[in-house]
């Protein structure tokens, strides 16, 4: 089995992969001069626009590969009181992950953040989500797993929400924060289905997973490292 090309819908269900050898994989998969993860770039600046703090609670739903870690780092910031994986950009009837995992459904493995606007803005999530839970350059893809199900994308729920991360797209990249050009898709939200209970806090319950040690928990500790401000401790020990 050529484990650089093995999706992780596929590693999920195998349980003999020993940690050596998926080392020994991310390794044959990083070609030189690729950044592999967000963790890559050693900083961002801040937003230079962002939403005005609005009263209550509210939500964003951002896309960046495996729903897992992306869902493990903003259940670690302060100010979000709820994640949930699942699935946006296609329809209802293949919502579901035996359909989206094997692509073609225009759907993205997502995250729908719950989150206080008095305790953590827009624009602070979309920095920790440039930064920490993905790698914007990467296309179709991050790290081990291919598809457009694993696209960099953001749904904004308002007009307000677009211009915002549009402009935080074109500050970074104009400021050339990535060695390689943002791919990021910014996506109208028309729907957001939650995924199958088994996938959620799916790292909180699954710590020692594999894929969890080499490709999530290293973002835990960058969000850590990165936003002391911001970071939250959980039941998750680093």
């Amino acid at each position: 089995m050529a484990l650089p090309n093995a999706s992780r819908h596929l590693l999920r269900n195998v349980s003999l992969f020993s940690l050596a050898a998926l080392a020994i994989a991310t390794v044959q998969m990083t070609l030189p001069g690729r950044a592999t993860d967000a963790a890559a770039v050693q900083t961002l600046p801040d937003p230079a626009i962002d939403l005005p703090t609005a009263a209550g609670q509210q939500t964003v739903v951002l896309a960046g590969g495996c729903f897992w870690g992306v869902e493990a780092v903003f259940e670690h910031v302060k100010g979000v009181s709820d994640v949930v994986s699942g699935y946006s950009g296609g329809d209802a009837r293949s919502a579901n992950y035996p359909m989206v995992s094997f692509g073609g459904t225009d759907h993205a493995e997502a995250v729908k953040i719950t989150y206080d606007p008095a305790q953590v803005s827009y624009g602070q999530l979309l920095k920790i989500y440039f930064l920490v839970a993905h790698n914007p350059t990467e296309l179709n893809r991050q790290g081990p797993d291919t598809g457009t199900q694993y696209r960099s994308a953001i749904f904004f729920a308002n007009d307000e929400q677009k211009r915002v991360a549009q402009a935080y797209i074109d500050q970074l990249s104009q400021a050339q924060s990535f060695p390689d050009p943002i791919v990021t898709q910014l996506s109208p939200l028309n729907a957001f289905y939650a995924a199958e209970d088994y996938h959620q806090n799916f790292i909180d319950r699954n710590p020692d997973y594999p894929y969890v040690v080499i490709h999530d928990l290293p973002k835990l500790e960058q969000l850590r490292k990165q936003f002391p401000d911001l970071y939250k401790n959980s039941s998750l020990s680093l």
